[in-house]
């Protein structure tokens, strides 16, 4: 059986002192969260001070992005050798932000999941499909040719060590939510998709969902067969907020 998830997305806030309050409150109410794992994802310039403060503890950290390149004279970027160093566990990959304001093409993410892979952490793989998308009825289309970028690359072995996150961009920061019926349906799809190539790898891997996720729709979500936890964004900078959704994950 799968082992749940629960990963924070803090994108571009915090600050020295309101990470270590977050981290101490969520340090202590995680002790009675069983069989859910839970990883922080921080802005890249506090993955130091998180490592730190979450060392020792059973929550792992990762980063929210990641260069395709492997080094050199690429300013602002950071490499995965950076991110392995600082003992990252996982490596949030093509976010639709990152898609669509940094203009990441598949071939990109596919890059950078390969890079991170390789350096044997583990891509958190983003696929989502946007409004106008979904009312075009082109959401399987959308987030199977997301997928299929990577498969082409990697192949169905890549995925024996990496998650999936399909997070619809129309919910993503609006308020608005897909219902457990459309992300199960979606999940479902992403994971037959997987099954036709490997069904252990189909069976094994974690799909999470994200979108406003909140401790109020959690544990609908999180009841779907094949929603194996949550990428939390603005929720996961509340602590009493995303502990209940960890508490809902398991």
């Amino acid at each position: 059986m799968r082992q749940s998830l629960v990963v924070a997305n803090w994108k571009m806030n915090g600050s020295l002192a309101s990470n270590q309050a977050l981290l101490d409150a969520i340090k202590q109410g995680c002790q009675d969260v069983s069989h859910v794992q839970i990883s922080i994802c921080p802005p890249a310039v506090y993955l130091a001070q998180v490592s730190q403060l979450l060392t020792g503890s059973a929550i792992s950290w990762g980063a929210q992005n990641v260069s395709h390149e492997a080094g050199g004279a690429f300013t602002g970027e950071i490499a995965v050798s950076m991110l392995a160093e600082l003992q990252c566990r996982y490596v949030i990959i093509g976010h639709s932000e990152r898609r669509s304001l940094y203009a990441e093409s598949d071939q990109v993410v596919a890059e950078k999941f390969a890079r991170v892979r390789n350096a044997g952490l583990i891509p958190i793989l983003c696929v989502g499909e946007t409004l106008s998308e979904r009312e075009s009825n082109q959401t399987e289309a959308v987030v199977l040719r997301q997928l299929d970028a990577v498969l082409a690359s990697e192949g169905i072995a890549g995925f024996h060590q990496a998650v999936i996150a399909y997070e619809p961009v129309w919910a993503i920061g609006t308020g608005k939510t897909a219902s457990r019926e459309q992300a199960q349906a979606v999940h479902a799809v992403i994971r037959q998709h997987l099954a036709k190539q490997d069904a252990a790898v189909a069976e094994k891997i974690q799909i999470l969902y994200g979108g406003s996720v909140k401790a109020n729709n959690a544990t609908e979500l999180f009841a779907m067969p094949d929603i194996d936890g949550g990428l939390i964004g603005g929720a996961s900078l509340q602590a009493q907020e995303f502990l209940a959704i960890c508490k809902a994950a398991r």
